[in-house]
């Protein structure tokens, strides 16, 4: 078809030349007689073989496209479906993580209020015990123990005077003085015995305060035993899980070298087994090849010999007939010798026959053996290079596990090279956090001298508070305010401050050791009850309260 549209066209061509010479005149319309006319399917087919192109494989192209989108459409439809074992599943997986992030969050705000709790609990017991220890300092107590002083000499002038009014009293007044004084002395028993009972009380109540704050410090001990028991646990639970997998690792690397070995001496038990083998085949052979030979030679002999005999009861009858013949000639005619004639033709013929059978039966006896000879040099040669073969190949093999083997220790070397270098970076790196860790100390020491320098300027310039409002309200009182100012006039003494307090009994050198105590802690107990209920007795004599 595309030869008749190229031959319609051609011949257009020429038509059009032909009217090229009268195109001056007017142009003529082509004949439709020598037009070929094509359908546009015919016209599409043409232009497609033209291309190559391939409608089949484009179409089934197309449709396994159509296949795989429609199959990941319905891949993408089954996975949205809830009624499905796995939509359900994953609708209660969903759910159920839902459910764990709700339980989460209460448990994380639960958390953090109880932090806030114990976090306000720590912040009062530690004022608690700021409050307490500065009161056990040494200079607080000795201003306490001036305070008290400043209260004895007063009772002591008191009682001076009331002796010398006593004195220089009338014997008048006398009476009526020592029933005004009995009066003072009833009430001032009484009031004693208040004081008595109230300073038991207040013992009772600052007894069970210890109390209560001894139990709460045991439970807070008893609560860090148990976490750092949880903490030694966590760590031995690791440590072993480490030694376990370097013990495995061991175990992996002696398998593994264990491995190879059988591999090797398996590999040179086989090539030795190979070697016995060929050379038992061979002997084997040789013993057969020999046997062959020696059966071949004794059967040529035996047919020999029989060719032989043969030959020899041929000769014998030849001459028994030639005797007959000799003995009988004169009684037979002429015919009777022809006969003979031609008998022994025959039998002579027979034999030639004979003969030649036997030397084509040993010619293809000796083609046979020469086959069988050949035969065995070619599966001799067969075998022998497929020995070398397997030689090659043993060898090659040997090469491959020689190399690999040189890979490996040139690997280890590599490696223990890496380690090292990674030892001598971690060493550096140790010296050089070292030395940072030294230069942090003595910044830090500075800093702690510092604050320390600083909190001992705070706790003069609280001390020094405290002591004026005492001496203020003493000298309001009406007391000798000579030793409280002979109290709050001493310097602190050297020594770290911890927490903001300083402790007592301190050394009076950079050690900041604390000096033993002598005294027993149930008699220093009762020491502290009856200091501090002297020193509120006081204060509430002299109308004072600190906060």
């Amino acid at each position: 078809m595309a030869s008749m549209v190229q031959f319609g066209r051609r011949r257009g061509s020429s038509k059009r030349g032909s009217s090229a010479e009268s195109a001056s005149r007017m142009i003529q319309p082509p004949d439709l007689r020598q037009v070929t006319v094509l359908t546009k399917s015919e016209w599409l087919r043409i232009q497609d073989e033209l291309n190559r192109v391939n409608k089949d494989k484009e179409s089934m192209r197309e449709a396994a496209k159509q296949r795989e989108a429609l199959h990941l459409q319905s891949k993408e439809v089954v996975k949205l479906w809830s009624n499905t074992i796995a939509g359900q599943r994953q609708k209660k997986l969903e759910a159920k993580k839902i459910r764990e992030e709700i339980e989460e969050e209460k448990r994380k705000l639960a958390d953090k209020e109880e932090a806030k709790y114990q976090e306000q609990q720590r912040k009062e017991a530690i004022e608690k015990a700021k409050t307490q220890l500065y009161y056990q300092t040494d200079r607080v107590k000795g201003l306490h123990r001036a305070l008290l002083l400043t209260e004895v000499l007063k009772e002591r002038d008191a009682q001076i005077e009331l002796k010398q009014r006593i004195r220089s009293a009338s014997k008048d007044v006398d009476k009526v003085f020592l029933e005004s004084a009995k009066t003072s002395e009833e009430e001032a028993l009484r009031q004693e015995q208040e004081k008595t009972l109230q300073k038991k009380l207040e013992r009772q109540a600052v007894a069970e305060d210890l109390k209560n704050q001894m139990k709460e410090n045991e439970l807070v001990r008893e609560r860090q035993k148990i976490d750092n028991k949880k903490d030694g646990e966590e760590t031995q639970r690791l440590q072993e899980l480490y030694q376990w997998e370097q013990r495995m690792e061991d175990q992996r690397q002696a398998k593994l070298k264990r491995e190879l070995m059988h591999a090797h001496l398996e590999h040179i038990t086989n090539r030795e087994l190979i070697k016995a083998t060929d050379a038992q085949k061979q002997e084997a052979e040789e013993e057969q090849r020999k046997l062959f030979l020696s059966a071949k030679q004794k059967m040529m002999k035996l047919r020999k010999d029989k060719e032989k005999e043969l030959f020899r009861e041929a000769q014998m009858r030849r001459e028994t007939i030639m005797n007959k013949l000799t003995v009988t000639q004169q009684q037979q005619t002429d015919s009777e010798e022809k006969r003979v004639a031609k008998a022994v033709a025959e039998q002579d013929a027979k034999q030639a026959q004979q003969q030649r059978e036997e030397e084509e039966k040993k010619a293809a006896m000796l083609e046979s053996i020469t086959a069988h000879r050949e035969l065995m040099k070619q599966e001799k040669e067969q075998r022998d290079k497929a020995a070398k073969q397997n030689m090659r190949e043993t060898l090659e093999a040997k090469k491959e596990a020689d190399r690999i083997f040189s890979e490996k220790q040139q690997l280890k070397a590599q490696r223990n090279k890496e380690d090292a270098r990674k030892l001598q970076d971690f060493n550096t790196t140790r010296m050089a956090q070292k030395s940072a860790k030294d230069q942090q100390l003595r910044r830090d020491e500075h800093e702690f001298e510092v604050k320390n320098a600083e909190l001992v300027a705070e706790e003069e310039n609280q001390f020094h508070q405290y002591s004026q409002q005492i001496i203020k309200a003493a000298a309001e009182a009406q007391r000798n305010v000579f030793p409280l100012c002979k109290a709050a006039g001493d310097g602190i003494g050297g020594g770290p401050v911890f927490g903001g307090v300083r402790p007592s009994y301190i050394v009076q050198d950079t050690t900041g050791a604390q000096m033993p105590k002598y005294v027993s802690g149930a008699t220093q107990s009762i020491k502290k009850l009856n200091e501090a209920v002297d020193i509120q007795d006081a204060k509430r004599r002299l109308g004072f309260t600190w906060s």
